[in-house]
């Protein structure tokens, strides 16, 4: 049974909320009825469901602004998410950039957020480079890609090593040493700028990673967002556990990313 229109229309507007993309504040009513193209009540009710989970503020002849997210049990509930094995992961997402083509939507030097300051340890205000790209196969696009990385390190490629070259190359050719990275994947409804990128529907669903990758000295060194087609994308991990026969905690001993 598809998912009511206003609570796809919530739940895009949730994980944008997330990524801070809204610090000047949310669009109007009107913006968002022709951005989903449905009703104002529709609309209305989403936002409604924003407010009472505490994510917006709505007030009467002002606009709607985000207010603070939680980061908190996201950034420190270390039981809850394990850390990607780089050893397999990284030299996967290697071997899959060198196979697949890459269509750089924009690049930029913009000031850290509050959300991407804190995931790269930094100040707020803090320069750091966006980069947005679109990774597709033979088929079609496979990913829509968000990166951000510390100005010290990204000023060492730009537009056009980032056409050509997978990030984690560039940042091997800039002199960092990845060491690890912490990983969550959950799921996306594509919002129409995702859509159109990706070649589905509005409110389609997407497989959204979030990777923070760090040097061998533990700093961040890159933060990404990245929605697949669950169509054109799998990913794979072996799991083991850990303790006697009655042990409830597992740990990825291997993973894999597939493109279809």
């Amino acid at each position: 049974m598809p998912l009511p229109k206003y609570h796809q229309i919530y739940l895009v507007l949730r994980e944008q909320l997330h990524e801070g993309r809204f610090a000047e504040g949310l669009p109007g009513e009107l913006a968002l009825m022709a951005q989903f193209n449905v009703a104002r009540v529709t609309v209305r009710r989403a936002l409604e469901q924003l407010s009472s989970e505490g994510l917006i503020a709505r007030n009467p002849g002002r606009r709607t602004r985000a207010l603070p997210p939680v980061l908190a049990g996201e950034a420190n509930n270390g039981n809850s998410m394990e850390r990607a094995n780089l050893r397999g992961l990284l030299e996967n997402l290697v071997t899959m950039g060198l196979h697949t083509s890459v269509k750089v939507i924009e690049v930029a030097t913009i000031t850290a957020s509050t959300q991407v300051a804190e995931a790269l340890q930094l100040q707020l205000g803090d320069p750091v480079q966006k980069a947005v790209r679109v990774r597709s196969t033979k088929e079609g696009p496979l990913s829509h890609i968000t990166t951000y990385v510390p100005d010290t390190i990204a000023r060492r490629f730009g537009r056009r090593e980032l056409s050509k070259k997978p990030i984690l190359v560039l940042l091997e050719e800039s002199g960092v040493k990845v060491g690890r990275a912490h990983q969550t994947i959950s799921a996306r409804l594509a919002d129409s700028l995702i859509a159109q990128h990706l070649d589905v529907s509005v409110g389609s669903a997407l497989l959204a990673v979030r990777r923070l990758i760090y040097d061998e000295d533990e700093r961040p060194v890159q933060w990404l967002h990245g929605l697949y087609r669950p169509d054109r994308y799998t990913y794979e991990m072996q799991l083991s556990r850990v303790g006697g026969i009655d042990a409830k905690v597992w740990v990825s001993k291997d993973v894999s990313a597939k493109f279809n």
